[in-house]
């Protein structure tokens, strides 16, 4: 597979962060999108610094700056991506992944470790979809949830 920098790509699948505050999460997806060929979006701020050694460890060599774009903030998030489809996986929806169908370019959005995403957030999104899960469960690792998610967008689209 031919590894495109982020600027270059114009399609494919990219997941975003909304304000992570878990740097190992952030680390472990930053590995996975780098091997799954995602591009990954960061709206910051962040609740940890990238100079973080529990974020150095897990990221190891993957962390590839030109394949993550940070935005300031989540209006300037939204403002670019106006042309977008943007898909929020959280624990409130009551559509399942698995019966959704992605495009090979959406931007699938999850929320932080600590809060998922304010209500204001849920209304600019296209689409909102979970993770099912079993009964009595509050919610999945945020890198473990990436994983699902991108594995099956990956699928449908036959991107690897």
């Amino acid at each position: 597979m031919t590894r495109m920098t982020h600027e270059s790509r114009n399609i494919g699948p990219k997941i975003a962060l909304y304000e992570p505050d878990i740097p190992q999460n952030t680390a472990s997806i930053i590995r996975t999108c780098s091997c799954l060929g995602a591009k990954l979006e960061i709206i910051e701020p962040c609740g940890f610094l990238f100079s973080d050694k529990r974020f150095k460890r897990v990221v190891m060599d993957y962390m590839d700056e030109k394949n993550i774009k940070f935005f300031k903030n989540s209006n300037e998030f939204f403002n670019k991506k106006k042309n977008e489809r943007i898909i929020l996986i959280t624990t409130k929806a009551k559509k399942k992944y698995t019966t959704f169908k992605f495009k090979s370019n959406d931007t699938i959005l999850f929320g932080r470790e600590s809060a998922g995403v304010p209500e204001i957030i849920h209304q600019k999104v296209n689409h909102r979809l979970k993770i099912p899960m079993v009964m009595n469960k509050r919610s999945l690792n945020l890198a473990n949830s990436v994983a699902i998610v991108l594995s099956e967008q990956i699928r449908q689209n036959k991107l690897i």
